[in-house]
């Protein structure tokens, strides 16, 4: 996948760029697979805004991909890569050999035609999908479950990928693409390979109307706002924030705040942080 430009006829034009989509091979969707997305604009059942920033955007058709892959020793055939409106990573069409069709996450290097199987039994290939029991140490993953049999939760996004470092017991440990070395049970999936659209973090969007079209509204300083608006606000001319630290509009901490529980349970599991030290 790699990236174009454009010819500058306007200013916001000249700083943009885009996905070349060389990747995609199939342009329309599988209709079977589609549902429609209902917009909420950030709003919870009661209609109040409990996510800020969300609303408008394009219509977009939701894409159901197959993230628990339990359909074992069943060869499946690719038959396209296509463009998912909903994430960043590609996905790819495929067709098991009973006739049933399902989306996957397409990894770097699956093209049109190949096989791909999941199971005990699957090789160690680009686009299978084992248990970590089954996949040698070094090997980069993706898709991977917490939980086996709940599906693929860790390293779905374009261009990312974790490594298995280590096999012992009842666990396997994995370094995740922040850094973090983290143990999961050793039952659990993950998808052979290294996500694909990895340039998708090279894209500029050159103008706030890309961001409209992406469903995100503006966002406005607390700083440039009245005091009885945020605690940021107030004062004449530029002003500080005039607080030890930063605030949300609802006067807590923000910013680098902790909020991760220290009773976690999942905290034994996490070998050690992103930030290279280790929870207690």
């Amino acid at each position: 996948m790699g990236i174009k430009t454009y010819r500058p006829y306007t200013a916001s034009r000249r700083n943009m760029t885009g996905s070349d989509f060389a990747e995609v091979t199939k342009k329309t969707p599988e209709k079977s697979l589609i549902s429609n997305k209902k917009k909420n604009a950030g709003r919870n059942s009661q209609g109040k805004i409990t996510v800020r920033h969300k609303g408008g955007g394009n219509k977009v058709k939701y894409r159901q991909i197959d993230f628990r892959r339990l359909k074992d020793d069943v060869p499946a055939k690719v038959i396209g890569i296509e463009y998912d409106p909903n994430r960043t990573a590609n996905i790819a069409l495929i067709c098991y050999e009973d006739g049933e069709k399902a989306y996957i996450l397409a990894p770097q290097g699956l093209t049109d035609g190949m096989k791909v199987m999941s199971g005990e039994n699957a090789e160690v290939r680009v686009g299978n999908c084992l248990p970590l029991e089954k996949v040698p140490v070094g090997t980069m993953v993706h898709n991977i479950e917490l939980y086996p049999g709940k599906g693929g939760q860790m390293v779905r996004s374009a261009g990312t990928g974790a490594q298995l470092v280590a096999k012992e017991g009842k666990y396997a440990t994995l370094r995740l693409p922040s850094g973090e070395m983290r143990m999961v049970p050793i039952g659990c999936r993950a998808t052979i390979g290294i996500i694909g659209n990895v340039d998708h973090n090279l894209v500029k969007l050159g103008k706030a109307g890309r961001k409209r079209h992406m469903g995100i509204r503006p966002t406005v300083r607390g700083s440039v706002m009245n005091p009885n608006d945020h605690p940021h606000g107030g004062g004449e001319g530029k002003t500080g924030i005039g607080r030890p630290g930063p605030s949300t509009p609802w006067g807590k901490p923000a910013l680098g705040l902790k909020t991760r529980k220290k009773k976690k349970a999942s905290n034994k599991l996490i070998v050690r942080r992103r930030d290279g030290r280790t929870l207690k």
